[in-house]
């Protein structure tokens, strides 16, 4: 097939990034539907990054049914990625998934389950496999520059996050480590070939126990340690009480050197300003000042690769790389649930794949 056509569900800021990256791969692409119940919203982001001709629905399920689509891309909510993805694999479409896979482990294990029953493949949309900075950190380290890596330390954190349903464990899953975390947590099993092999973990309790949102059902502070079946080690931390806009970093520890990764404020432009640009990073709460305004954020995060990626396998109807497959995103979630029970039963946790 020449071009790949799109079928996206959802019209917020997960199909922002995923419109923008398609804009980037126009010879390949075509957007043939959007589904979304916000029409309006659809036809300012598609006439934002130039595309036309598609066909609207509001109704995922209908949308599904009827558009002539090869590939379908979920842009909505965590709690809705099931349901969706398996009505899409009945219908015999490969789909992007984005992050977390699904809520619950034994959705994201159904899930599964399906697409290889279907003869299909779930493209789990991890930004931070195509970063720039982090493809680069992972050359520098295959080439063997700081040694045999010994512990990871990763995180992302922010502020708050802005979506409603964000603010609700039954939405999302849980707090600030399934809706952030499972970026370091994505990329650092995908690094290490999913073989982790025990975890423990602390976080804020939710609601009233939070550290600062006690609207937030889930957590908004987690960190976890993770030991792997090499005896290697790595710490991931998520929260939503780090202001100045939001922070994914992540550093490795050789035996013959160190690496550090800040794919956030490691921007070329350093800005002071009484008032402020009109943005600097995401989820900065304020711009005036001395600044280091991004230049091309979701460049920088690892979009346009990642759809690159997804677009070349669905050409050649075969699976993404490791770390991009609906096994990976399942073992994301897996850890993630681990990292839970740690929190709720105050223990280490073993693999139970082990």
């Amino acid at each position: 097939m020449d071009r790949i056509r799109i079928l996206l569900i959802g019209s917020a800021f997960s199909a922002d990034l995923h419109l923008d990256a398609y804009s980037r791969h126009r010879d390949r692409v075509e957007i043939a539907a959007i589904c979304t119940r916000a029409p309006a919203k659809a036809h300012a982001l598609a006439s934002k990054y130039g595309f036309t001709g598609f066909t609207l629905y509001d109704d995922y399920s209908e949308a599904i049914r009827k558009a002539d689509c090869d590939l379908v891309d979920l842009c909505i909510p965590n709690y809705l990625h099931y349901d969706a993805c398996i009505k899409a694999l009945d219908a015999g479409r490969s789909v992007v998934c984005e992050k977390p896979l699904a809520t619950r482990v034994e959705h994201g294990m159904e899930m599964v389950k399906k697409a290889r029953k279907a003869g299909r493949y779930i493209y789990y949309a991890e930004d931070w496999m195509f970063a720039p900075a982090l493809l680069r950190a992972r050359a520098i380290i295959g080439e063997g520059a700081i040694g045999k890596v010994q512990y990871i330390r990763a995180k992302e954190c922010h502020g708050g996050s802005h979506s409603p349903y964000a603010q609700t464990v039954g939405f999302c899953g849980g707090g600030s480590m399934i809706h952030l975390g499972i970026h370091p947590i994505g990329f650092i099993l995908a690094f290490k070939g999913n073989e982790w092999a025990e975890v423990i973990a602390m976080a804020s309790g939710g609601g009233d126990n939070n550290i600062r949102h006690k609207n937030l059902e889930g957590e908004d502070w987690a960190s976890a340690l993770i030991r792997f079946r090499d005896g290697t080690a790595a710490q991931v931390d998520a929260n939503y009480i780090t202001m100045g806009g939001m922070e994914d970093v992540i550093d490795f520890y050789g035996d013959k050197g160190c690496l550090h990764a800040d794919l956030s404020f490691s921007s070329a432009l350093s800005c002071f300003s009484l008032q402020g640009p009109s943005y600097t990073v995401e989820k900065a709460e304020i711009t005036a000042g001395w600044s280091r305004p991004v230049i091309d954020e979701k460049y920088n995060l690892g979009y346009p690769g990642e759809i690159g990626h997804f677009l070349e396998c669905a050409r050649l109807n075969r699976p993404a790389d490791t770390g991009l497959r609906g096994e990976d995103g399942l073992a994301a979630l897996e850890l993630v649930f681990s990292i839970y029970k740690s929190v709720k039963d105050g223990v280490k946790v073993v693999n139970p794949n082990n």
